[in-house]
């Protein structure tokens, strides 16, 4: 569904108020964490490549389709503004692709999550939505941990993440997997389903199917792989499915976050 048919109400939580901390005051912010909010989710997506089909900021879209809905389940959570740009370095041969290094994104998290610790939330849930950032969200989370009050929480498991898109996808009826995901079936199911206009579906193109090899990726680029920087099959994508795929990990996530909650609360 696109952004223009979504529920009014998408951006709210059980009490109607929104759980986006960007589009609140700071006096509901104060509001908020006096009645019982303690956590903030932040997903750490991009700004590159994703085909001729698909909007540089697909991996931002992703995080913040993601992050609202994580925090919308838990019901007592905010969104935090996406962090963006990542490290796309792999994806540089691509016009427009925007990349900072491993340090300047750690940097940038930690930011994060020492500004979110000193307003008083007490547990960072970090979501990374492209896979370049795993990588040094795993690596910066344990040593934000050490040096705030809050509980960090990394939701950084990069096949887990592939694994849950594919299973939205053969949920939704969609006969199709993809080994390596960008830019193929699932992630162009996720922008149909939350910015629909964004899609260029007269560019809709199969690119390279089959194994690929990750560190290949990373270390000789998507260049080397894909002409047009896609992997898989756009054209198997539907709405249906990119709804499926948010729920399904919004589900895992939330579920997640309040085990680890429980754990440190006791």
């Amino acid at each position: 569904m696109s952004d223009a048919n979504a529920n009014s109400n998408a951006d709210s939580d059980p009490n109607g108020e929104t759980v986006l901390l960007a589009e609140k005051t700071w006096p509901e912010v104060e509001a908020a964490l006096a009645a019982g909010t303690r956590t903030a989710v932040v997903a750490v997506g991009s700004v590159e490549q994703h085909g001729p089909h698909l909007p540089l900021v697909m991996d931002t879209l992703s995080g913040d389709a993601l992050a609202r809905r994580v925090a919308e389940r838990l019901g007592d959570a905010v969104a935090a503004p996406t962090i963006r740009p990542g490290c796309s370095g792999h994806h540089m041969d691509f016009p427009g692709t925007i990349t900072v290094d491993a340090a300047t994104l750690m940097d940038t998290i930690r930011a994060y999550c020492e500004s979110l610790d000193a307003h008083g939330f007490e547990h960072l849930v970090l979501v990374p939505t492209h896979g370049g950032n795993f990588a040094p969200v795993n690596t910066v989370a344990p040593e934000v941990a050490r040096d705030v009050d809050a509980n960090v929480i990394a939701l950084a498991d990069l096949d887990e993440l592939m694994a849950l898109m594919n299973e939205g996808l053969r949920e939704a009826g969609v006969d199709y997997q993809e080994p390596v995901i960008h830019a193929g079936a699932a992630e162009t199911a996720v922008v149909l389903a939350v910015a629909e206009g964004l899609v260029r579906t007269d560019e809709l193109a199969v690119g390279h199917e089959g194994p690929v090899s990750v560190s290949r990726l990373l270390s000789e680029g998507f260049r080397a792989i894909t002409e047009t920087g896609v992997l898989g099959d756009p054209r198997e994508a539907t709405a249906e499915a990119g709804e499926e795929i948010l729920d399904r990990l919004a589900a895992a996530y939330a579920e997640r976050v309040r085990e680890e909650r429980a754990a440190v609360e006791g």
